[in-house]
């Protein structure tokens, strides 16, 4: 199967590109990570597989909404 057949029909099944897919999930951990620990956001980044802060934030604003730093402020526990 070629890339492209296999970008079609994952979009078909999934109703996202594979790398939205990818993105999607490496936020939801990042969302866990904020949640629950005081690790800092360059740990955070590296742990999910951006490649910096600042590629975490972009991508935090673009899928979530909000900063990853306002989003620690608004959900963290404890």
């Amino acid at each position: 199967m070629s890339l492209r057949q296999f970008a079609r029909l994952f979009h078909i099944e999934t109703a996202l590109t594979p790398a939205a897919y990818v993105e999607n999930v490496q936020l939801e951990v990042v969302r866990r990570l904020l949640e629950r620990e005081d690790v800092a956001l360059k740990q955070v980044a590296g742990a999910c597989g951006f490649r910096d802060p600042d590629t975490l934030r972009r991508a935090c604003v673009r899928r979530v909404g909000t900063t990853p730093a306002e989003y620690r402020r608004r959900h963290a526990q404890g």
